[in-house]
Protein backbone atom coordinates (compact mmCIF):
# COMPACT_ATOMS: atom_id res chain seq x y z
CA UNK A 1 0.00 0.00 0.00
CA UNK A 2 1.52 3.33 -1.07
CA UNK A 3 2.08 6.18 1.37
CA UNK A 4 -0.57 8.31 -0.36
CA UNK A 5 -3.12 5.52 -0.09
CA UNK A 6 -2.32 5.04 3.61
CA UNK A 7 -2.85 8.77 4.15
CA UNK A 8 -6.24 8.69 2.41
CA UNK A 9 -7.37 5.54 4.24
CA UNK A 10 -6.56 7.10 7.62
CA UNK A 11 -8.54 10.23 6.75
CA UNK A 12 -11.56 8.26 5.54
CA UNK A 13 -11.51 5.94 8.56
CA UNK A 14 -11.35 8.90 10.94
CA UNK A 15 -14.24 10.58 9.14
CA UNK A 16 -16.46 7.51 9.23
CA UNK A 17 -15.85 7.12 12.94
CA UNK A 18 -15.94 10.71 14.13
CA UNK A 19 -17.91 12.68 11.55
CA UNK A 20 -19.93 15.44 13.16
CA UNK A 21 -23.51 16.47 12.70
CA UNK A 22 -24.12 17.80 9.22
CA UNK A 23 -23.90 21.55 8.74
CA UNK A 24 -26.90 23.37 7.18
CA UNK A 25 -25.41 23.40 3.66
CA UNK A 26 -24.73 19.65 3.81
CA UNK A 27 -28.44 18.79 4.20
CA UNK A 28 -30.27 18.06 0.92
CA UNK A 29 -27.07 19.07 -0.82
CA UNK A 30 -27.21 20.93 -4.15
CA UNK A 31 -24.57 22.70 -6.25
CA UNK A 32 -26.21 26.02 -5.39
CA UNK A 33 -26.02 25.40 -1.62
CA UNK A 34 -22.45 24.14 -1.82
CA UNK A 35 -21.38 27.14 -3.91
CA UNK A 36 -23.02 29.60 -1.53
CA UNK A 37 -21.43 27.99 1.54
CA UNK A 38 -17.98 27.79 -0.08
CA UNK A 39 -18.07 31.51 -0.93
CA UNK A 40 -19.24 32.44 2.57
CA UNK A 41 -16.59 30.24 4.19
CA UNK A 42 -13.71 32.01 2.43
CA UNK A 43 -11.70 33.68 5.22
CA UNK A 44 -14.66 33.26 7.59
CA UNK A 45 -15.22 30.76 10.41
CA UNK A 46 -18.00 28.16 10.25
CA UNK A 47 -19.68 29.40 13.45
CA UNK A 48 -19.99 32.87 11.92
CA UNK A 49 -21.23 31.63 8.54
CA UNK A 50 -24.10 29.46 9.85
CA UNK A 51 -26.34 32.41 10.77
CA UNK A 52 -25.68 34.28 7.51
CA UNK A 53 -26.13 31.15 5.40
CA UNK A 54 -29.47 30.21 6.97
CA UNK A 55 -30.82 33.73 6.60
CA UNK A 56 -29.55 34.00 3.01
CA UNK A 57 -30.91 30.63 1.85
CA UNK A 58 -34.28 31.36 3.46
CA UNK A 59 -34.58 34.53 1.35
CA UNK A 60 -32.99 33.08 -1.81
CA UNK A 61 -33.71 29.31 -1.80
CA UNK A 62 -32.86 29.06 -5.52
CA UNK A 63 -30.31 30.64 -7.81
CA UNK A 64 -33.14 32.12 -9.89
CA UNK A 65 -34.41 34.08 -6.89
CA UNK A 66 -30.89 35.28 -6.15
CA UNK A 67 -30.43 36.43 -9.76
CA UNK A 68 -33.77 38.27 -9.70
CA UNK A 69 -32.88 40.19 -6.54
CA UNK A 70 -31.41 43.67 -6.45
CA UNK A 71 -27.76 43.89 -5.41
CA UNK A 72 -28.73 46.17 -2.51
CA UNK A 73 -30.76 43.36 -0.94
CA UNK A 74 -27.93 40.85 -1.43
CA UNK A 75 -25.52 43.24 0.29
CA UNK A 76 -28.10 43.87 3.03
CA UNK A 77 -28.11 40.15 3.89
CA UNK A 78 -24.30 40.05 3.64
CA UNK A 79 -23.80 43.08 5.91
CA UNK A 80 -21.39 42.23 8.73
CA UNK A 81 -19.86 39.20 6.99
CA UNK A 82 -17.14 41.29 5.36
CA UNK A 83 -15.19 40.90 2.10
CA UNK A 84 -18.13 42.29 0.15
CA UNK A 85 -16.66 41.54 -3.28
CA UNK A 86 -17.75 37.96 -2.53
CA UNK A 87 -21.41 39.04 -2.43
CA UNK A 88 -21.10 41.13 -5.59
CA UNK A 89 -19.46 38.22 -7.45
CA UNK A 90 -22.11 35.83 -6.12
CA UNK A 91 -24.83 38.03 -7.58
CA UNK A 92 -23.00 38.42 -10.91
CA UNK A 93 -22.50 34.66 -11.25
CA UNK A 94 -26.12 33.92 -10.38
CA UNK A 95 -27.26 36.21 -13.19
CA UNK A 96 -24.84 34.62 -15.66
CA UNK A 97 -26.08 31.10 -14.81
CA UNK A 98 -29.74 32.11 -15.09
CA UNK A 99 -29.21 34.02 -18.35
CA UNK A 100 -26.95 31.59 -20.20
CA UNK A 101 -27.62 28.22 -18.51
CA UNK A 102 -31.36 28.47 -17.74
CA UNK A 103 -30.64 28.54 -14.01
CA UNK A 104 -28.88 25.16 -14.06
CA UNK A 105 -25.43 25.02 -12.50
CA UNK A 106 -22.86 23.87 -15.11
CA UNK A 107 -21.20 20.58 -14.19
CA UNK A 108 -18.05 21.37 -16.16
CA UNK A 109 -14.95 22.47 -14.21
CA UNK A 110 -13.62 24.82 -16.93
CA UNK A 111 -16.95 26.63 -17.16
CA UNK A 112 -17.21 27.02 -13.39
CA UNK A 113 -13.79 28.64 -12.97
CA UNK A 114 -14.70 31.20 -15.63
CA UNK A 115 -17.39 32.68 -13.36
CA UNK A 116 -16.71 35.70 -11.08
CA UNK A 117 -15.47 34.67 -7.64
CA UNK A 118 -15.00 30.96 -8.44
CA UNK A 119 -11.40 29.75 -8.44
CA UNK A 120 -9.86 26.32 -8.77
CA UNK A 121 -10.48 25.20 -5.19
CA UNK A 122 -14.06 26.48 -5.06
CA UNK A 123 -14.92 24.81 -8.38
CA UNK A 124 -13.33 21.57 -7.15
CA UNK A 125 -15.33 21.74 -3.92
CA UNK A 126 -18.64 22.34 -5.71
CA UNK A 127 -18.15 19.43 -8.12
CA UNK A 128 -16.60 16.95 -5.69
CA UNK A 129 -18.80 17.61 -2.65
CA UNK A 130 -22.03 17.67 -4.64
CA UNK A 131 -21.42 15.31 -7.59
CA UNK A 132 -18.41 13.32 -6.35
CA UNK A 133 -16.41 14.39 -9.40
CA UNK A 134 -12.68 13.71 -9.13
CA UNK A 135 -11.32 17.19 -8.31
CA UNK A 136 -8.89 18.21 -5.55
CA UNK A 137 -9.36 21.24 -3.33
CA UNK A 138 -6.85 23.44 -1.56
CA UNK A 139 -8.65 25.57 0.99
CA UNK A 140 -7.10 26.96 4.17
CA UNK A 141 -7.75 23.75 6.11
CA UNK A 142 -6.10 21.57 3.48
CA UNK A 143 -3.08 23.89 3.28
CA UNK A 144 -2.63 23.82 7.05
CA UNK A 145 -2.80 20.02 7.26
CA UNK A 146 -0.35 19.46 4.39
CA UNK A 147 2.16 22.10 5.46
CA UNK A 148 2.29 20.52 8.94
CA UNK A 149 2.32 16.94 7.71
CA UNK A 150 5.22 17.59 5.32
CA UNK A 151 6.74 20.49 7.33
CA UNK A 152 6.75 22.84 4.36
CA UNK A 153 8.07 26.32 5.10
CA UNK A 154 5.33 28.25 3.36
CA UNK A 155 7.09 31.61 3.29
CA UNK A 156 10.72 30.48 3.05
CA UNK A 157 12.71 32.81 0.79
CA UNK A 158 9.53 34.14 -0.76
CA UNK A 159 8.68 30.76 -2.32
CA UNK A 160 4.97 30.95 -1.55
CA UNK A 161 3.92 30.25 -5.15
CA UNK A 162 6.33 27.30 -5.36
CA UNK A 163 4.91 25.77 -2.19
CA UNK A 164 1.38 26.38 -3.46
CA UNK A 165 2.27 24.43 -6.59
CA UNK A 166 3.60 21.57 -4.44
CA UNK A 167 0.47 21.57 -2.30
CA UNK A 168 -1.76 21.33 -5.36
CA UNK A 169 0.27 18.37 -6.65
CA UNK A 170 -0.05 16.66 -3.26
CA UNK A 171 -3.78 17.29 -3.02
CA UNK A 172 -4.15 15.63 -6.43
CA UNK A 173 -1.95 12.67 -5.49
CA UNK A 174 -3.70 12.06 -2.16
CA UNK A 175 -7.16 12.08 -3.71
CA UNK A 176 -8.63 8.55 -3.66
CA UNK A 177 -10.01 7.04 -6.88
CA UNK A 178 -13.48 6.83 -5.37
CA UNK A 179 -15.23 8.80 -2.66
CA UNK A 180 -13.57 12.08 -3.66
CA UNK A 181 -16.28 14.22 -2.10
CA UNK A 182 -16.12 12.35 1.21
CA UNK A 183 -12.33 12.67 1.30
CA UNK A 184 -12.41 16.43 0.59
CA UNK A 185 -15.08 16.95 3.24
CA UNK A 186 -13.08 14.84 5.71
CA UNK A 187 -9.97 16.96 5.15
CA UNK A 188 -11.92 20.17 5.67
CA UNK A 189 -13.47 18.79 8.86
CA UNK A 190 -10.10 17.58 10.12
CA UNK A 191 -8.67 21.07 9.64
CA UNK A 192 -11.69 22.71 11.24
CA UNK A 193 -11.94 20.39 14.27
CA UNK A 194 -8.52 18.83 14.89
CA UNK A 195 -5.68 20.44 12.92
CA UNK A 196 -6.79 23.91 13.91
CA UNK A 197 -4.79 27.08 13.50
CA UNK A 198 -4.40 27.50 17.26
CA UNK A 199 -4.15 24.74 19.87
CA UNK A 200 -4.47 21.79 17.45
CA UNK A 201 -5.68 18.51 19.02
CA UNK A 202 -2.74 16.40 17.78
CA UNK A 203 -3.56 13.53 20.16
CA UNK A 204 -6.82 12.98 18.24
CA UNK A 205 -5.33 13.32 14.76
CA UNK A 206 -5.22 10.22 12.53
CA UNK A 207 -2.08 11.56 10.82
CA UNK A 208 -0.07 12.00 14.02
CA UNK A 209 2.38 9.09 13.47
CA UNK A 210 3.83 10.52 10.27
CA UNK A 211 3.23 14.25 10.72
CA UNK A 212 6.67 15.87 10.45
CA UNK A 213 5.70 19.00 12.38
CA UNK A 214 4.36 16.86 15.25
CA UNK A 215 7.41 14.55 15.30
CA UNK A 216 9.71 17.58 15.40
CA UNK A 217 7.60 19.30 18.11
CA UNK A 218 7.00 22.23 15.74
CA UNK A 219 3.27 22.03 15.04
CA UNK A 220 2.65 25.63 16.05
CA UNK A 221 5.35 26.81 13.66
CA UNK A 222 3.39 25.58 10.61
CA UNK A 223 2.15 27.08 8.47
CA UNK A 224 4.70 29.76 9.21
CA UNK A 225 3.21 33.22 9.29
CA UNK A 226 4.21 35.86 6.80
CA UNK A 227 6.31 38.57 8.38
CA UNK A 228 3.66 40.57 10.19
CA UNK A 229 2.98 43.95 8.67
CA UNK A 230 2.06 46.79 10.95
CA UNK A 231 -1.57 47.76 10.67
CA UNK A 232 -2.00 51.06 8.91
CA UNK A 233 -3.58 53.51 11.35
CA UNK A 234 -6.16 55.74 9.76
CA UNK A 235 -8.55 58.37 11.12
CA UNK A 236 -11.66 59.38 9.18
CA UNK A 237 -14.56 61.71 9.89
CA UNK A 238 -18.17 60.75 9.19
CA UNK A 239 -20.81 63.44 8.77
CA UNK A 240 -24.22 62.44 10.11
CA UNK A 241 -26.85 64.74 8.58
CA UNK A 242 -30.02 64.14 10.58
CA UNK A 243 -33.38 65.50 9.47
CA UNK A 244 -36.36 65.12 11.77
CA UNK A 245 -39.97 65.91 10.97
CA UNK A 246 -42.62 64.96 13.55
CA UNK A 247 -41.75 61.33 14.36
CA UNK A 248 -39.79 60.74 11.17
CA UNK A 249 -36.01 60.66 11.53
CA UNK A 250 -33.90 60.44 8.40
CA UNK A 251 -30.16 60.46 7.86
CA UNK A 252 -28.21 60.90 4.65
CA UNK A 253 -26.20 57.89 3.39
CA UNK A 254 -24.09 57.63 0.23
CA UNK A 255 -23.40 54.54 -1.85
CA UNK A 256 -19.73 53.58 -1.79
CA UNK A 257 -17.84 53.06 -5.08
CA UNK A 258 -17.46 49.35 -5.86
CA UNK A 259 -13.65 49.59 -5.95
CA UNK A 260 -13.49 51.15 -2.45
CA UNK A 261 -13.63 49.55 1.00
CA UNK A 262 -17.25 48.48 1.67
CA UNK A 263 -17.91 48.75 -2.07
CA UNK A 264 -21.61 48.98 -2.93
CA UNK A 265 -22.68 49.54 0.69
CA UNK A 266 -24.20 52.73 2.09
CA UNK A 267 -22.21 54.98 4.37
CA UNK A 268 -22.15 58.48 5.85
CA UNK A 269 -20.24 61.12 3.88
CA UNK A 270 -16.57 60.48 4.69
CA UNK A 271 -13.73 62.99 5.08
CA UNK A 272 -10.02 62.58 5.70
CA UNK A 273 -9.92 65.51 8.12
CA UNK A 274 -12.19 67.99 9.88
CA UNK A 275 -11.20 70.84 7.56
CA UNK A 276 -12.49 68.93 4.53
CA UNK A 277 -15.75 68.29 6.39
CA UNK A 278 -16.12 72.01 7.18
CA UNK A 279 -15.45 72.96 3.55
CA UNK A 280 -18.16 70.50 2.44
CA UNK A 281 -20.64 72.10 4.86
CA UNK A 282 -19.70 75.57 3.61
CA UNK A 283 -20.21 74.53 -0.03
CA UNK A 284 -23.69 73.26 0.87
CA UNK A 285 -24.58 76.44 2.81
CA UNK A 286 -24.82 74.58 6.12
CA UNK A 287 -23.75 76.29 9.33
CA UNK A 288 -21.24 74.20 11.23
CA UNK A 289 -21.49 75.86 14.63
CA UNK A 290 -24.01 73.42 16.07
CA UNK A 291 -22.65 70.01 15.25
CA UNK A 292 -22.11 67.41 17.95
CA UNK A 293 -19.03 65.23 18.24
CA UNK A 294 -20.13 61.68 18.99
CA UNK A 295 -18.06 58.94 20.62
CA UNK A 296 -15.12 57.67 18.60
CA UNK A 297 -15.67 54.27 17.00
CA UNK A 298 -12.77 51.82 16.56
CA UNK A 299 -12.89 49.30 13.72
CA UNK A 300 -10.30 46.86 12.38
CA UNK A 301 -10.07 45.94 8.72
CA UNK A 302 -7.68 43.32 7.36
CA UNK A 303 -4.82 45.82 7.06
CA UNK A 304 -6.18 49.03 8.60
CA UNK A 305 -6.74 50.06 12.20
CA UNK A 306 -9.56 52.52 11.70
CA UNK A 307 -10.53 55.35 14.04
CA UNK A 308 -13.91 56.84 13.13
CA UNK A 309 -14.93 60.27 14.40
CA UNK A 310 -18.68 60.81 13.83
CA UNK A 311 -19.98 64.38 13.64
CA UNK A 312 -23.77 64.79 14.08
CA UNK A 313 -25.57 67.78 12.61
CA UNK A 314 -29.32 68.33 12.96
CA UNK A 315 -30.91 69.85 9.86
CA UNK A 316 -34.05 71.94 9.71
CA UNK A 317 -34.72 70.70 6.17
CA UNK A 318 -33.40 68.15 3.71
CA UNK A 319 -30.56 69.35 1.54
CA UNK A 320 -29.86 68.44 -2.06
CA UNK A 321 -26.92 66.03 -1.99
CA UNK A 322 -26.00 65.23 -5.58
CA UNK A 323 -24.14 61.99 -4.89
CA UNK A 324 -25.68 58.53 -5.32
CA UNK A 325 -27.39 58.18 -1.95
CA UNK A 326 -30.60 57.95 0.07
CA UNK A 327 -32.33 59.54 3.04
CA UNK A 328 -32.28 56.56 5.38
CA UNK A 329 -35.41 56.32 7.56
CA UNK A 330 -34.31 55.30 11.05
CA UNK A 331 -37.83 54.14 11.97
CA UNK A 332 -38.48 52.23 8.75
CA UNK A 333 -35.02 51.26 7.45
CA UNK A 334 -34.69 50.48 3.74
CA UNK A 335 -33.14 47.19 2.59
CA UNK A 336 -29.58 48.24 1.78
CA UNK A 337 -26.14 46.98 2.78
CA UNK A 338 -24.45 48.71 5.70
CA UNK A 339 -20.86 48.29 6.95
CA UNK A 340 -20.67 47.15 10.55
CA UNK A 341 -19.47 50.48 12.05
CA UNK A 342 -22.24 52.37 10.23
CA UNK A 343 -24.85 49.93 11.58
CA UNK A 344 -23.38 50.40 15.06
CA UNK A 345 -23.63 54.20 14.88
CA UNK A 346 -27.18 54.05 13.49
CA UNK A 347 -28.25 51.79 16.35
CA UNK A 348 -26.98 54.36 18.85
CA UNK A 349 -29.05 57.04 17.12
Amino acid sequence: MTQNLIFSKKILFWYQKYRTKDLPWQLNKTMYKTWLSEIMLQQTQVKTVIFYYERFIARFPTIIQLADAELDEVLFLWSGLGYYARARNLHKTARIIVKYYCGNFPKDFDILISFPGIGRSTAGAILSLTLDQHHPILDGNMKRILTRYYAFDYYLLGNKSKINHKLWLLSEQLLPDTGTGVFNQAMMDLGRLICTNRCPACKDCPLQEDCQAFLNHEVNQYPRKELSKKLLKKTIWFLLLLFQYCKVKMIWLEKRPYQAIWGGLFCFPEFSNINMLNIWLLNHNIHNDQYIKLSIVKHKLSNIDLEIRPILLNLSKKINCKKDGIWYDLMDPPIVGLPKPIATILQKL
